[in-house]
């Protein structure tokens, strides 16, 4: 019995390194090896830019005047708002920037992001949509750097750079913007070497001719990626078209959050799942299995890991030293907690913190799977 629990353990430990390490790993060598330069340049395009919004009066305003001050040809530049059965004032603020050609659609009775989207798509007119959440704000040039990548007619979705700001100094925030710098360094090596797997929703754009309506329960930032790669096209990513929100600060709003993004992937993953041929698609596929299917089940290889340490302690002082870490680990997450609690917030603690609280939400998510249980609506700051 004990060879074959020692084999389990390296086996759940490999599984474990593999994702975190092993898999950024892949990418960097394959994009050394192998790689794809993307032939970005001047281009404009007709673009819409799409944004859904529910209960949003206190963001949608300077979100507009964002959006309405790129550095963009204004007349090539659509800007449709949808708002999902808002009721508080978001329609009437949308409504004051009709002169500035913002068009205003409203959604009845609420149906959630990926219905909107669906619902901006009759009236888009732009070659290019891009799509930006009622909450975000871009930087001058991040239009023009995202549109530039779909000069090269291979390319059929792009992806910018999410960044986290952390104006309170929770511990929640840091973790997730220290999470989001070790994911966008992924992303510029997958993209380096064809396709990214997953984007930064709030910054992303695909050619309008590639996009087919969605399933109210999808999610966009993953399904229309996915849709485009079986289609052919690249999925890539632009690291100058910088986008910056605020981060939750709030635990309780990151975990949910986390969940409802994670549960609504594991639906996708499962609905498309022919994309996990390796023999169809190559190397993408095992870019899929790697970044999605086996980070989303990461909680599974970590408690195989840490029980069969545990049930191996007698056998040597391998086991009993990788037992400790891991229980080390997970004081560190519990104190990073206790610390975010009492409003204490370490730097050192952040990201074990985080760590865990990412895996939680994707057993949540993973167990509402199984139960069937989907989601498709939400509240923007409550995740």
């Amino acid at each position: 019995m004990t060879p074959a629990l020692e084999g389990l353990f390296w086996l759940l430990t490999a599984c474990v390194l593999y994702v975190y390490c092993g898999y950024p790993l892949l990418v960097f060598l394959a994009a050394r090896v192998a790689p794809r330069p993307i032939r970005a340049q001047a281009y404009e395009p007709t673009v819409s830019l799409l944004i859904a919004a529910y209960n949003e009066q206190a963001h949608i305003g300077p979100t507009l005047t964002n959006k309405l001050a790129l550095d963009y040809p204004p007349e090539r530049l659509q800007i449709i708002v949808v708002s999902d059965g808002s009721t508080d004032g978001t329609d009437d603020t949308v409504r004051e920037y009709a002169a500035d050609g913002v068009t205003l659609l409203r959604q009845e009775p609420r149906n959630g992001k990926t219905s909107a989207l669906n619902l901006a798509l009759r009236y888009a007119t732009g070659d290019i949509l891009v799509f930006a959440d009622a909450n975000s704000l871009y930087d001058p040039s991040a239009l023009r750097h995202l549109i530039s990548n779909f000069a090269d007619p291979e390319v059929g979705y792009v992806t910018g750079t999410l960044a986290y700001l952390n104006p309170d100094g929770s511990m929640t925030a840091d973790g997730c913007s220290t999470y989001m710098r070790y994911e966008n360094l992924i992303r510029t090596w997958e993209s380096a070497s064809g396709s990214l797997v997953g984007v930064n929703g709030g910054i992303d754009a695909v050619r309008k001719g590639l996009y087919e309506p969605m399933h109210a329960d999808d999610l966009p930032d993953l399904v229309l990626p996915l849709k485009v790669v079986a289609k052919g096209y690249r999925v890539v990513y632009e690291p100058r078209a910088l986008l910056r929100e605020v981060a939750h600060a709030n635990a309780r709003d990151e975990y949910r959050m986390r969940t409802r993004v994670s549960l609504r992937a594991i639906w996708t993953l499962s609905d498309m799942s022919e994309l996990l041929s390796i023999r169809r698609h190559g190397f993408y596929a095992v870019q899929l299995l790697s970044h999605k299917v086996l980070r989303y089940l990461a909680f599974f290889f970590m408690a195989g890991t840490f029980i069969t340490a545990a049930l191996l302690w007698p056998v040597g002082w391998v086991y009993r030293l990788a037992f400790v870490l891991q229980v080390a680990f997970a004081v560190a997450a519990l104190m990073g907690y206790a610390a975010e609690r009492a409003g204490r917030p370490s730097r050192l603690l952040a990201m074990p913190y985080y760590f865990v609280l990412v895996n939680a939400a994707a057993l949540v998510a993973f167990c509402r799977f199984l139960n069937g249980k989907r989601h498709r609506t939400w509240n923007p700051r409550l995740g």
